[in-house]
């Protein structure tokens, strides 16, 4: 689950973005608004959810926000403001935000938000993912290997092998480039070694081969990887 968070307040952008990873969600954090829509008009399909600062340096979250919309992109917005006027907020969602959060705020609050979010997003995901023998929750973020009998056997991943199969899952027999899976998986400004997908799979790969799942991700030389159903 990938996340755009746009603050630019250091204190609570640094609180709000560790309390995200910690959530197990990938965060790209800019700190203004002309930042941002780079990111954004870039590619915001890569996006799941953003959180906009209304207040912020080039153009405001509400500015933002309209670009957004005006783009016909209905990834789920997140606005959060020290603004708690009705005419505020009412401007704010018919803007087009999705919701929003006045300052100041607990972390349990906006996680919760958040969470209500994803579910009502037409972007949404299943709960459970199935390719062959392999099951995968998101819900509660297990795998599980299914032998002829039904029995399951858990599979133990990081987070990073999790996100990495759950990516490979939503798209089952489609060859995805090693440019995708890194844009996918690491924030924009992680610094990341060449060859770090591959290593990445490398490690999936066994952990999935030792329960019977081998050559289930097939190598596209060349290009990247497939993963067959």
């Amino acid at each position: 689950m990938r996340i755009l968070l746009v603050e630019d307040e250091p204190d609570l952008g640094k609180a709000i973005d560790r309390t995200l990873k910690q959530e197990k969600y990938i965060v790209d954090w800019a700190l203004d608004g002309s930042e941002a829509w780079e990111y954004l008009d870039s590619n915001w399909t890569q996006y799941n959810l953003a959180i906009f600062d209304w207040l912020l340096p080039g153009l405001s979250g509400l500015e933002l926000l309209q670009k957004l919309r005006a783009n016909n992109s209905v990834l789920p917005v997140l606005m959060l403001t020290a603004k708690d006027r009705m005419e505020d907020k009412v401007a704010g969602l018919d803007a087009g935000a999705d919701d929003y959060l006045v300052k100041p705020f607990g972390m349990a609050e906006l996680l919760a938000r958040l969470r209500a979010l994803q579910r009502r997003s037409p972007q949404i995901q299943p709960q459970q993912l199935q390719v062959g023998n392999l099951v995968l929750d998101c819900g509660n973020r297990t795998v599980r290997h299914l032998d002829r009998s039904g029995n399951s056997q858990i599979i133990a991943l990081t987070n990073k092998e999790f996100q990495l199969l759950e990516y490979f899952m939503k798209h089952p027999n489609q060859i995805i480039t090693t440019d995708q899976i890194r844009n996918q998986l690491w924030e924009a400004s992680a610094d990341t070694f060449s060859n770090v997908v591959a290593a990445q799979v490398r490690l999936l790969r066994r952990k999935l081969e030792s329960v019977g799942g081998a050559n289930l991700i097939e190598t596209v030389h060349g290009v990247g990887y497939r993963m067959r159903n």
